[in-house]
């Protein structure tokens, strides 16, 4: 087995040196991502629309390049339009709680991931059930003191843990469809694909589709370099050799990022109540990764 599959197979294996450069760039990049979503007043499926767009435009040079194969290309195609629904949940989640709570709850991911793995008749070992049990008192104590703030807080709380669901499917499918795709190949497809979702949304809603303020381009253009370019993609150039629990573990770096970032752009900061929840989310998820090590737990067979 080359040492390429050893590391995608392996869920405690340390990334390789460039791995580790692109997962840096990768968390300072999606950092960005929920600051910017909050300052942006455009409508929710028209921003998923441009972001997306301009991502694919900025890959599709390299994907030529590197086009090889069709097969990976449904695989790709699904992760789009998962990755659609998910950024409508993680958009709204962003206008409706503070950046500190969403990036928290949707830091979920692996807890999912794993659980769709038990679904399709892997193992879990006890410990990571432990850690799962921990996130989601975490999840509860957030939740509760959002509740007690305002419903629209709680319903952003909420859209998060959704939109934690599909990361984790987005990651899932990612994974299969770069063993035979190039990661520029896959992410062109993939961020395409997610644009063409939301298009008919924008256009059936009645959202306004083009006409904004420079300030508001200017964030779509933030969220394209940042989150889509230097995170997404990033993230997806190692999933192509690291196992996506270790990927997702990585991720978790993004809540403070974007905590800081949100306290330095938006003067939003955190009800302290909501400090314990989050870091009961990260450690219990850090639980899921670190002790979920059995092969047959394998996101990407």
């Amino acid at each position: 087995m080359s040492a390429e599959k050893t590391l995608i197979h392996s869920h405690t294996a340390m990334p390789g040196q460039n791995d580790l450069i692109r997962l840096g760039v990768g968390i300072l990049g999606i950092g960005t991502s929920g600051p910017l979503i909050a300052m942006s007043t455009m409508p929710v499926p028209t921003l998923i629309f441009w972001r997306n767009l301009g991502g694919a435009i900025v890959t599709a040079p390299f994907a030529l390049r590197h086009y090889k194969t069709r097969k990976g290309m449904g695989w790709a195609a699904l992760a789009g339009v998962i990755l659609s629904l998910h950024f409508i949940g993680f958009f709204l989640a962003m206008r409706l709680t503070t950046v500190a709570a969403g990036t928290a709850l949707v830091a979920l991911q692996p807890i999912f991931a794993a659980l769709f793995v038990r679904m399709t008749g892997g193992i879990i070992p006890s410990r990571a059930w432990l850690g799962m049990v921990v996130s989601f008192s975490g999840v509860v104590l957030i939740s509760g003191v959002d509740l007690n703030i305002s419903f629209r807080s709680f319903m952003g709380d909420l859209a998060a843990i959704i939109s934690a669901v599909l990361a984790a499917l987005y990651m899932m499918a990612g994974s299969k469809a770069q063993q035979t795709l190039e990661t520029t190949a896959y992410t062109t497809i993939c961020y395409f694909v997610c644009a063409i979702t939301a298009l008919p949304v924008v256009f059936f809603g009645g959202f306004n589709f083009w006409n904004f303020t420079a300030k508001q381009w200017w964030i779509v253009l933030g969220l394209i370099a940042g989150a889509q370019i230097l995170g997404h993609t990033m993230f997806n150039a190692a999933l192509k050799r690291v196992s996506p629990a270790v990927v997702s573990l990585i991720i978790f770096f993004e809540v403070p990022v974007s905590s800081v970032l949100a306290i330095w752009w938006l003067n939003q900061r955190p009800p302290l109540a909501i400090i314990p929840g989050i870091v009961l989310i990260l450690a219990g998820c850090a639980l899921v990764v670190w002790r979920t090590r059995s092969p047959r737990l394998e996101l990407a067979p």
